[in-house]
């Protein structure tokens, strides 16, 4: 059973402060998805997900949101800045490199899950190879056809002497598998990781198309093998992961990888509000609208080559988002406009937002700064009224200079225990430091009150 929009919402709570309106929507996207999936495979085809637009200053939570939304959901996901791509005609990246990067992502997704399915059998393969290299089984002759007779006595000698090998390779297996062997050189022999690759310039630009000459002209040439001296462990390690890649199906990968995109992928289309706007007909701003003309197809529903195959763009889930301060929504081409049905207004955050921040989320800064500093032998702590002065910093600092957002706070905390992580390493005696309201405020103060420092500084 999939998620429900509220089991959404609760899981990108665990991250994510406020913003319940973007939270909701991307839930609803989510489950919809299920839903689909669910019904006729006739109407399967024309439900299209309904693709969502963020409006919101910069460090509020929309790529995050976006991102914790393709965790919870197992889907590929990209985000790409569309103030990178060009209008075709002009020198750099085309826009359909988006869904050739989400197709990339994707097959490692999948190579991911296919090899964790192989991993006893693999390192079963392993182990062998490794004990092939310590104590090799001697190879039978082979005596041609006209030579029917045998010597018995020989045969009854080979045979003794294979059985007392097997007996001494069955006793080194037992040692590899209890570690006993695990610092022990061996010289292993690997592929080398070196595929010849070509640039190919396609009509829609300069696209980077790697193309695998091995792939191409199958085993007419041998693939190329290294010699290496390892520990056995790291042997293990390398020779279980090229057994495990030699047990999957390649095809069967892309194929996974290319119904994975089509039914689940996400794009992020951040800094949207870039290209909003109308040409000034020359320098860096005159192919904007070239460009929404060129990801309309693509969001509207396309088919789009990659080197792995054809990907239709039909169902993949598109979150546009855009700070919109220059520009609004309705400066983007219509047909534009109409494939981002939905629009959510971001909020931007205020002092009880940033104390949630440092306290509440599972990644919380605070949490992130214990852990560091703890590596080290020092314990710290904030007290409540020391968080409260934090976010009260951070948020009057983003009120006098530039609005980033819980970006800010980032700054805030590596200023606050810059002394704190300078000393650490040094600082035997005291192992357990309070950070107090008095702390905060002789460590930030003086940056605050000073604008034009504050600026450089914060």
């Amino acid at each position: 059973m999939e998620l429900t929009p509220s089991q959404i919402v609760e899981k990108l709570d665990q991250y994510i402060i406020g913003q319940n309106d973007a939270k909701k929507s991307v839930a609803i996207a989510l489950r919809n998805r299920y839903r689909r999936k669910l019904v006729d495979e006739d109407l399967q085809e024309e439900i299209i997900p309904k693709n969502i637009l963020m409006i919101g200053p910069t460090g509020v939570g929309k790529t995050e949101i976006a991102r914790r939304l393709a965790n919870i959901a197992q889907a590929p996901f990209i985000k790409v800045e569309v103030t990178k791509f060009t209008e075709v005609g002009y020198v750099g990246r085309d826009v359909e490199s988006m869904v050739r990067d989400l197709i990339e992502y994707a097959i490692r997704m999948v190579k991911e899950k296919e090899i964790k399915k192989v991993q006893i059998e693999a390192l079963q393969s392993a182990q062998e190879r490794v004990i092939d290299s310590l104590l090799p089984t001697p190879g039978k002759d082979n005596k041609g056809p006209f030579q029917f007779i045998s010597d018995e006595d020989e045969d009854k000698d080979k045979s003794e002497s294979y059985q007392r090998i097997q007996r001494r390779r069955d006793k080194l297996m037992e040692k590899l598998k209890n570690g006993d062997l695990d610092d022990r050189m061996i010289e292993i022999s690997v592929e080398k990781k070196s595929p010849q690759m070509l640039e190919l310039f396609t009509g829609q630009g300069s696209e980077e198309m790697g193309v695998n000459f091995n792939d191409m002209l199958g085993d007419m040439f041998p693939k190329k093998k290294k010699d290496r001296k390892v520990k056995i462990k790291e042997a293990i390690e390398i020779l279980q992961e090229e057994e495990a890649k030699k047990m999957i199906d390649d095809e069967e990968v892309k194929a996974k990888a290319v119904d994975l995109v089509e039914n689940q992928g996400i794009i992020f289309l951040d800094e949207i509000d870039k290209i909003a706007g109308q040409d000034k007909g020359s320098g860096p701003d005159v192919s904007r609208e070239g460009v929404q003309r060129d990801i309309l197809p693509i969001v509207e529903g396309s088919t789009v080559m990659t080197k792995h195959g054809a990907v239709k763009t039909d169902h993949i889930l598109f979150i546009a988002a855009g700070a919109f301060h220059m520009s609004k929504p309705s400066d983007l081409i219509p047909e534009l406009q109409g494939r981002f049905p939905l629009r959510v207004e971001l909020n931007s955050l205020t002092v009880d937002d940033f104390e949630q921040i440092l306290l509440q989320p599972r990644n919380a800064l605070t949490r992130q700064y214990r852990s560091l500093l703890k590596t080290e032998g020092l314990d710290i702590s904030f007290t409540d009224n020391a968080i409260r002065e934090i976010a009260e910093f951070a948020y009057e600092v983003n009120e006098q200079t530039e609005n980033i957002g819980a970006r800010r706070l980032h700054t805030i905390m590596e200023k606050l225990l810059e002394d704190l992580s300078y000393n650490a390493p040094d600082n035997i005696k005291n192992n357990q430091v309070a950070i107090n309201v008095e702390y905060v405020q002789e460590q930030l103060s003086e940056v605050v009150k000073d604008k034009d420092l504050s600026k450089y500084i914060l």
